[in-house]
C-alpha cells in the first residue's frame, strides 16, 4: 500500500494527458485566443475600477497601480506561455503541476483557480446585471427587488438578469468552441472600439490640474492606505484582478490549432492590449475629473462623459460595456468548464465530469459550473463575491512561476522541447513568484480568510474523495 508520501508526489505522465485530451477539436488560432483573452481581461473593471482605485487609494497615479500590476502579470505569463506550449493540455495550472509537482500539489492550484472561475462567472454576471438594469432605467424599465438582488439582500431572492445571462453563454458553449470564437471575436472588436471611443472623446475633456498632484501625500483612510507609494501598492493588490484572464487562454490549450505558436502569441499578446487601454483609460480618467469625484462611483466611465456634455456618448459606450461583458463571461465560463472536465478526466472529482459528449464537447462539466455560478450569483452579494477572485489566482500565479523550474530540467525528455521560453531564467521565474506573493499579501484580510477556508474544504476533499478514485493512483496500485 502506497505512503502517504507517495501519493502526495505521485506525477502524471504527460503522455496520459496526450492521449486523453486528443479527443477534444483543435479549432483555435491566435485570433481567437486574443479575442478570449482581451475579452476576459478588458470585462467590467475597466470601466469600473480606474475611478474606485484613484478615489480610495492612488489618486491620479492609479495608471502606475495598473502598469505595477501588468509587470506582475506579466512575468506570469511568461511562465504561462512556456507551460502552455510545452504541455498544451485541458485544465492549465492544474495539470502542468499535477505533471511537475505531483497530483496533491496540482489539485491545490486547479482547487484555487476552481474558486476564481466559480466566483468570477458569478461575479461578471452580476456586474453585467447591474449595468443592464441602470441602462434601461431611464426607459422607465425596472426590475421588481426579488429578481434584481441577490437572495437575502435588500428584498432580494434571485438576480434573474444575471442568471439568465450565464445560461446564455452556457447554451452558446454547449454548441462548441468555434461558434463561441465567432461571437467572442466580435464583441471583442465592439468592446474595444467603446474604449477608444472613449480615450478620444475624453482626452477633450482633460484639465492638467487634475494630475496635481500625481502621488498624492500618504495618509490612512477608512478605506486604507491612500497617497504615496502605499497607496500605489493597496491599489495594485485591488486592481490586479482585471488581468487574471490570460489563464482562461491558457485552459483551452488542449483546443489550440499549432499550441507552440498560438499559446505565447494568444497570452502575450492580449496581456499587452490590455495594459495599454488600462492605462488609457485610467489616465483619461482621472484627467476628465478630480480623483475624488469617483469615490463611490459604480460607473465612473459613463460618469465622466455625461458631466462633461457627452450623454450621447456616454450611453452608446455603456450599451457596448453591457454587451462586451458577455466576452467575460465566455472566457470564464469556457475555461472553468476545462478545469473541472479535467478534474473528471483524472478521476479528482465524479468521472462523468471527464465524459464528453458524441461532438467531444465536456458539456457535462459546463452544466455542473452553470448550475453552481447561477447559485452563487443568486445568494451572494456582488461586494462579496470580489474578495475570492484574486486570492485563488495568485496562489496558481505562484505554483506556475515555480514550476518553470522543474519543467526546464524535463523539457526535450519527456516533456516536448517548446518553441517559446521563459526569458531571463532563472531569474524571472523568482520575479514572478515572489511578485505573485507580495500582491497576495496585499489583499484584504477576508480575502486571505476566505481563501483559507477554501483551501482546507479542497484537502479535505481530495483526501476524502480525490485520492480514493485518482485514476494516477489506481495506476499505480496496478503496476501500470
Amino acid at each position: 500500500m502506497a505512503s502517504f508520501k507517495e501519493k502526495i508526489f505521485r506525477k502524471e505522465d504527460p503522455s496520459v494527458y496526450d492521449t486523453k485530451d486528443a479527443h477534444l477539436v483543435r479549432s483555435l488560432r491566435v485570433r481567437d485566443f486574443l479575442a478570449l483573452g482581451i475579452g476576459t481581461i478588458v470585462s467590467t473593471s475597466i470601466f469600473t475600477l480606474p475611478g474606485v482605485v484613484a478615489a480610495q487609494h492612488a489618486g491620479p497615479a492609479v495608471a502606475l497601480s495598473f502598469l505595477v500590476a501588468a509587470i506582475v502579470a506579466g512575468l506570469v505569463a511568461f511562465a504561462y506561455a512556456e507551460m502552455s506550449a510545452a504541455m498544451p493540455f485541458a485544465g492549465s495550472a492544474y495539470s502542468w503541476i499535477n505533471v511537475i509537482f505531483g497530483e496533491f500539489f496540482g489539485w491545490v492550484a486547479g482547487w484555487a483557480l476552481l474558486a476564481e472561475y466559480f466566483i468570477a462567472v458569478a461575479f461578471v454576471g452580476s456586474g453585467l446585471s447591474a449595468n443592464f438594469r441602470g441602462l434601461i432605467a431611464p426607459l422607465g424599465i425596472t426590475f421588481p427587488k426579488t429578481l434584481s438582488n441577490a437572495f437575502g439582500v435588500d428584498g432580494g431572492v434571485i438576480d434573474i438578469v444575471a442568471a439568465i445571462a450565464i445560461i446564455l453563454v452556457a447554451l452558446l458553449l454547449s454548441r462548441g468552441v468555434t461558434s463561441a470564437a465567432r461571437v467572442e471575436n466580435v464583441l471583442v472588436v465592439l468592446k474595444v472600439l467603446a474604449v477608444i471611443v472613449f480615450l478620444i472623446v475624453g482626452a477633450t475633456a482633460i484639465k492638467a490640474s487634475n494630475y496635481v498632484p500625481f502621488i498624492p501625500k500618504y495618509h490612512e483612510t477608512s478605506a486604507g492606505a491612500f497617497g504615496g507609494w502605499q497607496g500605489i501598492y493597496a491599489g495594485v493588490s485591488e486592481i490586479f484582478l482585471a488581468y487574471i484572464g490570460f489563464d482562461s487562454i491558457a485552459a483551452n490549450s488542449a483546443e489550440a490549432k499549432n499550441p507552440q505558436k498560438t499559446m505565447p502569441r494568444g497570452i502575450l499578446g492580449s496581456l499587452v492590449v490590455a495594459v495599454v487601454l488600462f492605462v488609457g483609460v485610467a489616465l483619461v480618467l482621472v484627467g476628465m475629473f478630480k480623483y475624488s469625484d469617483y469615490a463611490n462611483n459604480a460607473e465612473p466611465v459613463g460618469w465622466a462623459l455625461r458631466q462633461s456634455g457627452h450623454a450621447v456618448v456616454a450611453s452608446v459606450v455603456q450599451a457596448i460595456a453591457v454587451v462586451g461583458m458577455f466576452t467575460a463571461l465566455i472566457g470564464m465560463t469556457l475555461a472553468g468548464s476545462r478545469l473541472i472536465y479535467s478534474f473528471g478526466r483524472d478521476g479528482l472529482l465524479p468521472k462523468w465530469l471527464g465524459k464528453l459528449d458524441d461532438k467531444k464537447r465536456p458539456n457535462h462539466a459546463l452544466t455542473l459550473l452553470t448550475v453552481i455560478a447561477v447559485v452563487i450569483g443568486s445568494v451572494f452579494p456582488f461586494a462579496f463575491l470580489a474578495q475570492l477572485i484574486s486570492a485563488g489566482t495568485l496562489i496558481a500565479f505562484m505554483f506556475v512561476s515555480l514550476g518553470v523550474y522543474g519543467l526546464r530540467r524535463r523539457e526535450g525528455k519527456d516533456i516536448q522541447n517548446p518553441s517559446f521560453k521563459m526569458p531571463f531564467y532563472p531569474v524571472l521565474p523568482a520575479l514572478g513568484f515572489i511578485g505573485s506573493l507580495m500582491v497576495f499579501w496585499g489583499l484584504g484580510n477576508d480575502a486571505k480568510i476566505y481563501a483559507g477556508i477554501w483551501f482546507i474544504v479542497g484537502v479535505i476533499i481530495y483526501f476524502a474523495y480525490g485520492s480514493r478514485h485518482s485514476y494516477l493512483n489506481k495506476n499505480k496500485k496496478e503496476g501500470k
